[in-house]
């Protein structure tokens, strides 16, 4: 009875297969309901990833007793985004988007309640290892995009990816500024106050996972997966596959140098706002509203961000990203430490200067790779952008306590300027 009843689920799982690939509306269907369950998955992932960004260094700070190690938080979570895009890019592979993503989240949430814990009893390692664990999230969060692209065409990839990051924005804008609610709500239970954004962060994280295994079905990169091994059946490859391989390489390559860079530069700016503001006397609530203003600016954008790179190319875009961080890197280092108002147009170029790059590295990845490698290849190259961003946020904290805000802003910029060769050398090699 028991081998009976697998046998029927495998026709059944058979049967649904082939129904998306006869039917090219059932296709569209599905990709505008993918698109659905990720953005409200964002919604709560952005929440939950904001905890971090803001307090994660003030509260390394208060319990180290010095702000040398200060960008250790941001350094730990990024490290652990590593490590939890490899295990999620693999998870997918095997799998599909439903269990990697899933899963990324709901570790992520223990990562928070782990930093809860390590707030309560004042134990560091326990706090430095939560953090790691934590940055599944973080990892989880960026890996959610990919999943709108499994279904969509060639012209519709960077508008899939930007509607995802759209809804990140409500959860991440919302997330920094419920700071100072949220640390009463901490203090009322006998948690630190620094320690109340990452409730949040692990109630959302949870949600997050559980909109996922419950809603994602059926599976996008499954589906995708098996409309393109059909087509592969009707289509016999032909002399150009190795040059389309090679073409697909460099694609690849220069993706992700845009995403590294790029990441490197917002990583370390942003790591250390929130103590540069704290020396210029600034509130937590304000340091809240910057933080906000930046997150914001990442994800918000978005929506016009992927109509331009579909429509104005991935190399126009992601020259507008090197010239952008260029700004933010050099507003945030002559800007008076006591004005708000420079320092969150700084951060605002900041996060718009991230999402150009991000969302262009993203589309030229995932027009160079194919559903039979597409989460694997996509997971493996984010563990490279995570750990480019855990170097800047470690960096950024040596740097600002060996010299100064203004010395770490201005080396960001100026390093951002590197993706203009490199998008030159791209388009000289495609030629």
């Amino acid at each position: 009875m028991v081998q009976k009843t697998r046998v029927e689920s495998a026709e059944e799982q058979t049967a649904i297969l082939k129904s998306y690939i006869l039917y090219p509306e059932k296709q569209k269907a599905l990709y505008k309901r993918t698109l659905f369950v990720v953005s409200v998955s964002q919604i709560f992932g952005g929440a939950g990833l904001a905890a971090g960004v803001t307090v994660g260094a003030l509260l390394a700070q208060q319990m180290l007793g010095t702000e040398a190690y200060a960008g250790l938080p941001s350094a730990l979570f990024t490290l652990g985004s590593a490590g939890a895009a490899l295990l999620v890019g693999r998870l997918s592979q095997a799998s599909g988007r439903r269990i990697g993503l899933a899963t990324g989240f709901m570790i992520g949430g223990l990562g928070a309640i782990g930093v809860i814990i390590a707030a309560i009893i004042n134990s560091v390692l326990l706090l430095f290892l939560s953090l790691l664990i934590y940055g599944s999230g973080t990892a989880t969060n960026l890996q959610a995009r990919y999943a709108g692209t499994d279904l969509a065409n060639n012209k519709q990839r960077a508008t899939a990816i930007s509607l995802t990051m759209v809804f990140t924005t409500f959860g991440a804008v919302a997330g920094p500024n419920l700071v100072n609610a949220m640390g009463d709500i901490a203090l009322s239970i006998g948690v630190p106050a620094l320690a109340g954004p990452f409730i949040l962060a692990a109630a959302a994280y949870i949600l997050a996972a559980i909109v996922l295994f419950a809603m994602l079905r059926p599976d996008p990169l499954l589906i995708a997966r098996s409309i393109e091994a059909s087509n592969k059946e009707k289509h016999e490859k032909t002399h150009s596959a190795i040059t389309e391989q090679v073409e697909n390489r460099r694609g690849i390559i220069v993706g992700a140098t845009i995403m590294v860079l790029t990441q490197i530069v917002m990583v370390a700016i942003m790591t250390m706002t929130p103590v540069h503001m704290r020396h210029h006397g600034h509130s937590i609530g304000e340091v809240g509203l910057v933080i906000g203003f930046h997150i914001g600016a990442m994800y918000l954008p978005s929506l016009v961000t992927g109509i331009l790179v579909d429509k104005l190319g991935r190399t126009a875009m992601a020259i507008a990203s090197g010239i952008t961080l260029l700004l933010a890197g050099l507003t945030a280092a002559f800007a008076p430490g006591d004005s708000m108002v420079f320092l969150v147009i700084a951060l605002s170029l900041l996060g718009l200067g991230w999402n150009f790059g991000l969302i262009s590295g993203t589309a030229l990845i995932v027009d160079s790779t194919t559903t039979s490698t597409r989460a694997k290849t996509q997971g493996t190259l984010d563990v490279f952008v995570a750990l480019s961003g855990a170097a800047g946020g470690a960096l950024s904290g040596v740097i600002m306590a060996g010299s100064s805000y203004l010395t770490l802003s201005f080396i960001g910029g100026i390093l951002s300027l590197l993706l203009i060769p490199v998008m030159i050398w791209s388009r000289i090699a495609k030629n």
